[in-house]
Order: structure tokens, then sequence, then C-alpha cells
């Protein structure tokens, strides 16, 4: 990989950085389209992802949760069954034809959240059952392992369309909920064996920069729509570029 290639992804990883943690999410998805544009390998991305994403999701909830968008109730469900089956899914080493198919619907699903972004819902008005919580949490932890995202895209939708949380509310918990599930699911891939490449060095910076920036400005409400709409068509491209290979 050459200079100019880590400079590229650096800036990138930046700037997901800084939009996904404004709404308490870490940016793997983002990382994920980066690094496929420019053709690195698989069995890379997933563990640089993750490691990416326990770095921002580390501020994102730190800040969330001293703004008191956090709720332990509707927290807890969803980890518990969702931070062992990341980790088996991280244990799991695909092949890159269906591995490629995988993230590639992730990508493309996190590009139409991008742009069917919604301004905040109303207050939550409907009781969380623990059972689809349980449920709910051992699929999003099982994909969130398997394709070396958080789980925050997955999450916080079914937060918000349930009417379980409030749009903050659900950003504080995914952002803790991401966290726990990107540790689960770097643990799994470890003891795989998997090395993590040098470039992270110099791109573990610039998420914890864009990271903190984000965050910290999350809860201002700033108005990201024609940023949405932008990176919404590089994780298409990606996407299909994935799917594709």
């Amino acid at each position: 990989m050459t200079l100019l290639t880590v400079s590229v992804l650096g800036v990138l990883i930046f700037s997901a950085a800084t939009l996904y943690s404004s709404v308490g999410h870490a940016g793997a998805s983002g990382y994920l389209a980066a690094m496929a544009l420019f053709g690195v390998a698989a069995n890379v991305m997933k563990p640089t992802a993750l490691v990416l994403n326990i770095l921002v999701a580390t501020v994102a909830a730190v800040k969330f949760y001293r703004a008191g968008c956090f709720s332990w109730s509707l927290f807890w469900p969803f980890a518990l069954t969702s931070v062992p089956f990341a980790f088996i899914g991280g244990r799991l080493s695909p092949d890159g034809s269906w591995y490629g198919i995988v993230v590639g619907g992730v990508l493309l699903y996190a590009a139409f959240r991008l742009a069917m972004a919604r301004p905040p819902s109303s207050p939550v008005t409907k009781p969380m059952p623990l059972w689809a919580a349980l449920g709910a949490g051992m699929a999003i932890g099982f994909v969130s392992g398997l394709t070396g995202v958080g789980g925050g895209i997955f999450l916080s939708p079914l937060l918000l369309l349930t009417g379980w949380a409030e749009t903050r509310q659900a950003s504080g918990i995914s952002a803790v909920f991401i966290l726990a599930n990107s540790i689960s699911g770097l643990l799994g891939h470890l003891a795989a064996a998997t090395t993590l490449p040098l470039s992270l060095m110099a791109w573990a910076p610039a998420a914890v920069v864009g990271g903190w920036i984000g965050a910290e400005y999350g809860s201002q409400r700033l108005d990201t729509t024609h940023i949405r709409w932008l990176l919404a068509v590089v994780l298409v491209i990606a996407g299909i570029k994935m799917i594709l290979t």
C-alpha cells in the first residue's frame, strides 16, 4: 500500500468518524466502504474496522453518556445476547466471495439508512418486549462480528422505528452497544490469529480526532443532510463493488 493510498484512506476514515460519531455510531460501514474502494484485502478489512470502531465508539460513548443520553434498562437485553454472538461471528473467516456479498449488503443497507434519515422522533410511547430485544441482539451481534461493523446501523433504526427510544437516547445506547460488540468481535478475530496492518497506526489518530469532533457537536444536531447523501453514494458504489468482485 502506497503512502498516497494510506493518506487518502486516512482522510476518508476521519470524515466517516466525524459524521457517524455525531449520531452515536462509530463508522465501521464507512471504513469498510473506504477500504473496499481501494481494494484492501477482506481479511484485513474486518479487524481494522473493528479497531477503529472501538476507538471512535469509546469517545462517542463517553460524550453521549455524560450528556445523559443512555438507558441501562434498554441497553442490557441487546448486549446480553449480542456480545457472545459478535465473538462467534468474529471467529469466522469467510472466503472473499460470499464475504463480499455480505459486506456489500451491509454497505447498501447503511446507504439506505443515511439517505432516509429523518428528523428526531417523538418521545417513547411503547415498552420494549424482553424477548424481542434478546432475539434482535443475537442477530445483530452475529452479523456485527461477521462483517466487522459494530451493529449501530441496525440497532438505531430498530429503536427508533419501534418507538422504544428517543433519537438522542438511541444514539447513546448505540454508542455503548457498538463498543461492546466491536471489542467482542475483535477478540474473536484475535483468537483466529488475525493480523492488523501497519497503516492502522496512521488511521487510528484520524479516527479518534474525527470521533471526538463528531461526538462533541452531535448533541447540537448539526445539519448533515448533504454530507449523508454524499456518504450514501460512496457506500452504494463500494457495496456494489464488493458484491460484483
